[in-house]
């Protein structure tokens, strides 16, 4: 079987596209929702970025603890919402490479918003064999993209009980 590069799901999350898409773009709260980030480092504000905005994800995955700098690749309210991963490192990303893409689109859709969030593995250039191997001792065993598509589910399951809580209690 060949490597896979994309993965992704999606789910109704019962607020309007624009909720949606705010929650989202501040990219500072995605440790709420994702099971291995924690957020972003001091500096970045608590408001939705802009295209060509670059942050500092912190991210974690059992003991292991590492950041990444990412750079907006689309931010269109209540539509679309993406960015790159492009350098990692232990406290500082200093190691510059393509490593994924993430993209959250934002469709109305049964009373709420249909909400698919993507990755795409962006390290084209590792063989096969490489990333098979530097995969499976990341992720205890799976594949990046086997590993995402849990991530993502979860994700998007708790990205839906947060904003629909929220809703139900008057919003934020």
């Amino acid at each position: 079987m060949g490597r896979v590069f994309t993965v992704s799901d999606r789910v109704v999350v019962l607020v309007p596209p624009g909720v949606v898409y705010r929650a989202v773009s501040r990219v500072g709260d995605m440790g709420r929702w994702s099971p291995e980030n924690l957020g972003t480092t001091a500096g970045t504000a608590d408001v939705p970025v802009a295209v060509g905005d670059s942050f500092v994800g912190r991210n974690k995955r059992g003991r292991v603890r590492w950041v990444t700098r990412c750079t907006v690749t689309a931010a269109e309210p209540g539509r679309r919402f993406a960015f790159r991963v492009d350098a990692i490192g232990l406290r500082t990303p200093r190691l510059r490479a393509p490593i994924a893409s993430w993209e959250y689109r934002f469709e109305a859709a049964d009373g709420g918003t249909l909400v698919t969030e993507t990755w795409t593995d962006d390290r084209r250039a590792w063989p096969a064999a490489v990333a098979n191997v530097f995969d499976r001792i990341a992720t205890s065993g799976r594949t990046f993209a086997a590993f995402q598509a849990r991530n993502i589910a979860r994700t998007l399951r708790n990205l839906k009980r947060e904003l629909e809580s929220d809703a139900e209690a008057g919003g934020r």
